[in-house]
């Protein structure tokens, strides 16, 4: 049995296209430092993308609380380097969190510029909706600014379709996880 195969669950190693291993697993209390220190690395428009404002940085509680998940309604996933969690550089992290109705959960995602494109995002959505699926969840969806044409090509190429979002300027993207009802027709077909 390969190495690969005896690590825990939701733990995998992936090799981008520029030749880095990062390691894909569920975010840990110690990511909180390396986040905040990845944190300021961001350009103002990725930061801009993935909270919707511009921030100078990721105050310490913020980042306890974003590594500290809430197990029953959270679920939260980093690429890092394949260091020990608090060592290893951050450089993608992608966290559902369960709405009020219990029935559908809201995402999102944050791929550094250092390794965008090459997959990390369809990799990292793909995780998210399996998590959501195994949760029986309804719906997965995330607002994203509309000028995000990356987000909002992923999303449609992952099965995603776009309603009005709360705010100007956003597009809300929604998968309904629920399987297609099928109707059976009882008419008989018209001669044309």
């Amino acid at each position: 049995m390969a190495a690969r195969n005896r690590l825990p669950p939701w733990h995998e190693h992936i090799r981008l296209s520029n030749g880095r291993e990062v390691l894909v697993r569920p975010i840990r209390p110690a990511d909180a430092d390396p986040l905040r220190q990845g944190f300021a690395l961001l350009e103002p428009d990725e930061i801009r993308q993935r909270f919707l404002h511009a921030l100078k940085e990721l105050s310490p509680d913020q980042a306890d609380r974003l590594t500290r998940p809430d197990a029953k309604r959270e679920f939260a996933l980093v690429a890092a380097e394949p260091l020990p969690p608090g060592e290893a550089l951050v450089g993608a992290v992608a966290r559902a969190a369960i709405t009020d109705s219990g029935r559908e959960a809201e995402f999102a995602i944050l791929v550094s510029h250092y390794i965008a494109g090459m997959g990390l995002g369809r990799h990292l959505m793909r995780r998210l909706v399996r998590w959501a699926k195994g949760r029986k969840l309804e719906r997965l969806w995330g607002d994203v600014q509309e000028h995000n044409q990356p987000m909002l090509a992923l999303a449609q190429s992952l099965g995603f379709h776009r309603e009005a979002a709360p705010e100007p300027g956003l597009v809300r993207v929604v998968l309904d996880l629920t399987p297609a009802r099928t109707t059976h027709h009882h008419e008989t077909p018209q001669a044309a």
